[in-house]
C-alpha cells in the first residue's frame, strides 16, 4: 500500500470542507478513495486506465478529475487554502516552460486558445508563479510558451494583496512594472538589465533569495502530469498544477 497515494486524516480534514455539495441524482463515490487515485494518476504520470483497482472505477477518477477541472473546482480549493494566510512582506516571480506532449495537441479552440506556444526548444507551455519566502504558491497562471514574463507579471500580482517587496530577475526588468510597483508601495529588487541607460540599485542579499522560487517549480515538476503536458485543454492542466500544489504545499 506505501506505493499508493491516500489523504491522511489531517489532510483530508482540510480538504473536505472545500469540496462541492451542489450534488445532483446518485451520491457521489466516496470523495477521499476519488481524490487519492486522481492524485495518484497526476504523481505518477500513468494512463488513466492504469490505475490500481484500489481508487475504484478508472472512469470515475477521470470524469470526476476533468468535470471538476471545468468548473475550477481545483483551482479554487487552491485558491482558499492558499490564501487563508496574511499576504507575506516578500514575494517572488518566475516562471518555468513545460513541454507539451504530442497527445495533448488538437484542443478545440486552436493551440493559442490551450496555451501552447512553438519556442525554440518546440512546443511548450510556460507556467508563471507567484510564491513566498517559504517556496509556496500563491499565484499560478499558465500562459503560451513564448509569452514573455514581464507581460503578465502585472496579472499575477494583481490577484493578491500588495507585499512589501518583489523579487525577480533582469527578465521583470521594465519601467512600466517598475513604476506599478512603486504605486503599491512595494520595492522592486530586480537587478538592471546592463542596456539600461538608467542602472537601478537592488539588493543583492535579498536577491540572492530568489533560488526558492526555483525549488518551488523542481518540486513541482517531481510530479510526472506536471513535468510533461499531457492534457489537451487548458483547464484540466491548471487543474492538475493546482492540485498538486495544494498537495504538496498547503495540506
Amino acid at each position: 500500500m506505501s506505493d499508493f497515494f491516500w489523504f491522511s486524516d489531517a489532510q483530508w480534514a482540510r480538504i473536505e470542507p472545500l469540496l462541492p455539495t451542489d450534488v445532483r441524482g446518485k451520491k457521489r463515490v466516496d470523495d477521499r478513495r476519488v481524490l487519492s487515485g486522481i492524485v495518484h494518476a497526476l504523481r505518477c504520470g500513468g494512463r488513466w486506465t492504469d490505475c490500481a483497482g484500489v481508487y475504484g472505477p478508472k472512469k470515475t477518477l477521470y470524469n470526476r478529475f476533468v468535470r471538476w477541472a471545468e468548473r475550477g473546482i481545483w483551482e479554487d480549493i487552491f485558491s482558499a487554502l492558499a490564501g487563508a494566510e496574511d499576504a507575506p512582506d516578500r514575494v517572488f516571480i518566475d516562471s518555468t516552460c513545460i513541454k507539451v506532449h504530442r497527445c495533448a495537441g488538437g484542443g478545440k479552440g486552436g493551440p493559442l486558445a490551450h496555451g501552447v506556444g512553438l519556442t525554440k526548444g518546440g512546443r511548450n507551455t510556460k507556467l508563471h508563479a507567484v510564491c513566498d519566502a517559504k517556496g509556496r504558491p500563491l499565484v499560478l497562471l499558465l500562459t503560451p510558451g513564448n509569452v514573455h514574463d514581464c507581460k503578465v507579471a502585472q496579472l499575477c500580482l494583481e490577484a493578491m494583496p500588495p507585499s512589501a517587496e518583489l523579487v525577480a530577475d533582469k527578465g521583470y526588468d521594465s519601467l512600466a512594472l517598475r513604476e506599478w510597483l512603486a504605486g503599491r508601495g512595494t520595492q522592486a529588487v530586480i537587478p538592471p538589465r546592463k542596456s539600461r541607460k538608467i542602472q537601478y540599485d537592488d539588493d543583492a542579499a535579498i536577491y540572492r533569495q530568489r533560488n526558492v522560487i526555483k525549488r518551488m517549480f523542481r518540486r513541482l515538476k517531481d510530479w510526472r502530469r506536471i513535468a510533461t503536458r499531457f492534457d489537451r485543454n487548458i483547464k484540466s492542466f491548471i487543474g492538475a498544477i493546482a492540485l498538486a500544489a495544494t498537495v504538496i504545499w498547503w495540506l
